[in-house]
């Protein structure tokens, strides 16, 4: 079984995005928050679930899709480290993934 670590930057976008919606709907605002949670817990019992990032092409860096919007994380070994959450209308930005590494 993986561990699940979350870094600063993860923590932020999700609470970024959560707020963002909390101005039209508190409700799908934490609905948002819990489905993010549950699907980075499902990554515990199956680390290379998630599809490998097209755009950095590497084995151990994947992303879960929820929606509108990728939870991409790094497998290291017994490790699963949750990078960003990241709207998918925004361009992947490969130097801002790399900077998390």
């Amino acid at each position: 079984m993986a561990k699940i670590k979350w870094t600063p930057q993860s923590l932020e976008d999700a609470e970024a995005i959560s707020n963002f919606i909390a101005r039209d709907s508190t409700y799908y605002a934490s609905m948002f928050t819990v489905k993010v949670f549950e699907a980075v817990e499902k990554l515990e019992l199956f680390p290379e679930s998630g599809r490998i990032v097209p755009e950095l092409n590497r084995k151990e860096i994947r992303e879960i899709i929820l929606g509108n919007y990728r939870i991409i994380y790094r497998v290291k070994k017994d490790v699963v480290e949750i990078l960003t959450v990241y709207h998918s209308a925004r361009l992947l930005e490969t130097e801002h993934i790399e900077n998390l590494l």
